[in-house]
C-alpha cells in the first residue's frame, strides 16, 4: 500500500543543503513538512509536479534584510520569493521596528525602515503578532536592534548609555528574547549608535548568554580604514559576552583598503579556534545605505536615491549634484537629507575571497522602496548565475549550503535548511543553466529568471516562475521546531 502525501515533486536533481553531492530523485510533502526524499515510488498524492531535471534545494534563507515593514505591508514578498528565498531575517544593522513606539523623530539610520508612524510596536511580542496577522508569503525571523533600543531608552543618543539606561535596554532585550528573537544586532557606524563604547555593547550582549543560541550580529564600527580594529572589537565583544558572533556584509571599503580581507579573514580564522564566528556577504561591488556626509569620501561614485529634500536629483550621481549645487559632495549629501545612496566602493577580489570562506553566508542587505539597490531583487540568482556558473567562484553545492543549512545552523532555525524527512517543506526548484539576476542599477526591480517553483511550509508561493498569491510563511522563533 502506498503512503499518501499532499504533493509530490518528481524527477529532480536533489541538493541536500549540507554540501553533499546532488542526486536524482523526488520529494514528498505532507502537512507542511518533508515526508520523504529520494525514492518516492511508494508515495502517491493528489498533485504531482514533474520537475524534469530541475535542481531542488532547501529554500534560501536571506540572513540580512531590512524587510521589517515590508513583511507587514507587502505580504506577497515578490522580491524575495522570485529569488527562491523562503525565510528572511529582519532587524539587522541595529535597527528593528520594535521595541519602539510613537517617536517624534528618527535618528539615522532608523528612517531606512519607514517613517516615525511605522514605529508603533512597544514590544517584540506585538511585532510578532503583527507578522502572524499579515499572513506573509515567507517565514520571518528577527533580531532586536541596538540602535532601536538606544532610541527607545535614551534622551540623547550622542553619548554612552548610563547605568540605568543600560539596565533598561537589557530589560527590553530580555523581553524580546523571550518573544523569540534570534539575538541582538548593532550598527556601530551609524549616528544612533556610534557613541556606544565597547563596554556598553558587551554589557548588553551579556543578556544574550542566558538564552541558548542567541547571537550578536553586527554592522561593525568601521568597514574602511579601521576595518581590522573593528574586526578585533567584534571578536572581543563575542568573547567577553560569551556569545556567537556574525559579522554583517563583511567588506573592505575604499580603493586603498582593497585586499585587506586577507588580514581580516586571517583574524577570523584565528578567533575561530576559540569562539563561534560567521559572516555574510552580498555579491555586488556597490553598497547602499543612508546618504551621510562622512560616507562620501571613500566611494568611486555615489548614486542618489530617495532624497526627501530634493527628489529632482534622485537617480543622479552625487558628484553631478554637488556641481549643480556649487558645493562639495559632503555638503551636497547634507542638503539632500533625508536620502539614501548607492556607493560604488568594493573590490571584486575581496568579495570573492570573503564569499569562499567556509563560514560565509549570503545576505541581500536589500532595502525595500523606490529606486532600490538591485540586490533587493537579485542577490541569490546572481550568486547562482554569475558567481557559480559564469565565474566559478563557488561550486553549486557549496553555494546552496551557504544559502540553506549554514544559516539555519548559525541562527538556530530548527528543522529548516536541509532536504530531510521531518523538516519544514521550504523548497526551491531552479534551472542551474539559466538562473540569473536581471535587476540592475537602472531597473532594480526586474525579477530574476530560472527560479521556477518555491514552497514555504509546503505551500506553493511560486509556480512555473509566477507568484501564486499563496501565503505560507509565519514568524519563526529562535530554536522553534
Amino acid at each position: 500500500m502506498q503512503s499518501v502525501c499532499d504533493t509530490l515533486l518528481a524527477n529532480a536533481l536533489l541538493f541536500d543543503g549540507l554540501g553533499g553531492e546532488p542526486f536524482q530523485g523526488g520529494l514528498a510533502i505532507r502537512e507542511g513538512r518533508i515526508a520523504a526524499v529520494g525514492d518516492i515510488s511508494g508515495w502517491s498524492a493528489p498533485e504531482t509536479i514533474n520537475l524534469d531535471g530541475l535542481c531542488l534545494a532547501p529554500g534560501f534563507i536571506d540572513v540580512h534584510t531590512h524587510d521589517d515593514l515590508a513583511v507587514l505591508n507587502d505580504s506577497a514578498m515578490e522580491p524575495k520569493v522570485t529569488q527562491g528565498v523562503t525565510t528572511v531575517i529582519v532587524g539587522n544593522c541595529g535597527i528593528s521596528l520594535a521595541p519602539y513606539e510613537n517617536p517624534t523623530e528618527l535618528v539615522p539610520p532608523l528612517g531606512l525602515l519607514g517613517s516615525a508612524q511605522d514605529y508603533r510596536f512597544g514590544s517584540f511580542e506585538a511585532y510578532r503578532a503583527a507578522v502572524d496577522a499579515a499572513h506573509v508569503a515567507v517565514n520571518v525571523a528577527a533580531l532586536a536592534g541596538h540602535g532601536t533600543l538606544r532610541a527607545m531608552v535614551m534622551k540623547d543618543t550622542d553619548a554612552p548609555a548610563g547605568e540605568a539606561e543600560l539596565a533598561a535596554m537589557r530589560a527590553l532585550l530580555g523581553e524580546a528574547l523571550e518573544a523569540g528573537v534570534l539575538g541582538l544586532s548593532t550598527g556601530l557606524a551609524y549616528p544612533v549608535a556610534r557613541h556606544a563604547p565597547t563596554a556598553e555593547v558587551v554589557g548588553l550582549s551579556q543578556e544574550l548568554a542566558a538564552h541558548p543560541g542567541a547571537l550578536y550580529v553586527t554592522h561593525m564600527r568601521d568597514e574602511r580604514d579601521k576595518v581590522e580594529e573593528a574586526v578585533w572589537e567584534t571578536i572581543s565583544i563575542g568573547r567577553e559576552a560569551g556569545v556567537p558572533v556574525v559579522i554583517s556584509h563583511h567588506k573592505c571599503i575604499g580603493r586603498h583598503n582593497y585586499g585587506r580581507s586577507v588580514k581580516t579573514l586571517s583574524m577570523i580564522d584565528n578567533a575561530l579556534r576559540h569562539q563561534d564566528i560567521a559572516m555574510d556577504v552580498y555579491p555586488y561591488e556597490a553598497s547602499s545605505t543612508v546618504l551621510l556626509p562622512e560616507l562620501t569620501r571613500h566611494a568611486d561614485r555615489i548614486l542618489v536615491i530617495d532624497s526627501g529634500a530634493h527628489p529632482e536629483f534622485n537617480g543622479m550621481e552625487l558628484a553631478k549634484v554637488a556641481e549643480a549645487m556649487d558645493c562639495d559632495q559632503a555638503e551636497a549629501a547634507r542638503r539632500l537629507a533625508p536620502a539614501r545612496g548607492i556607493y560604488f566602493q568594493m573590490s571584486p577580489e575581496d568579495i570573492n575571497r570573503i564569499m569562499r570562506h567556509p563560514r560565509t553566508m549570503i545576505g541581500s542587505d536589500g532595502i525595500p522602496g523606490p529606486m532600490a539597490h538591485p540586490r533587493l531583487w537579485g542577490t541569490f540568482p546572481r550568486v547562482l548565475g554569475r558567481y557559480v556558473r559564469e565565474e566559478r567562484v563557488l561550486p553549486l553545492k557549496e553555494a546552496v549550503r551557504k544559502m540553506t543549512s549554514l544559516p539555519a545552523q548559525i541562527f538556530g532555525l530548527a528543522r529548516r535548511g536541509r532536504l530531510q524527512a521531518g523538516f519544514h517543506a521550504d523548497l526551491v526548484a531552479f534551472n542551474a543553466e539559466t538562473v540569473l539576476d536581471l535587476a540592475d542599477y537602472d531597473t532594480p526591480d526586474r525579477p530574476s529568471v530560472g527560479i521556477e517553483h518555491v514552497f514555504v511550509n509546503g505551500k506553493a508561493v511560486l509556480a512555473h516562475g509566477a507568484v501564486t498569491g499563496a501565503r505560507g510563511g509565519r514568524f519563526v522563533a529562535r530554536g522553534e521546531a
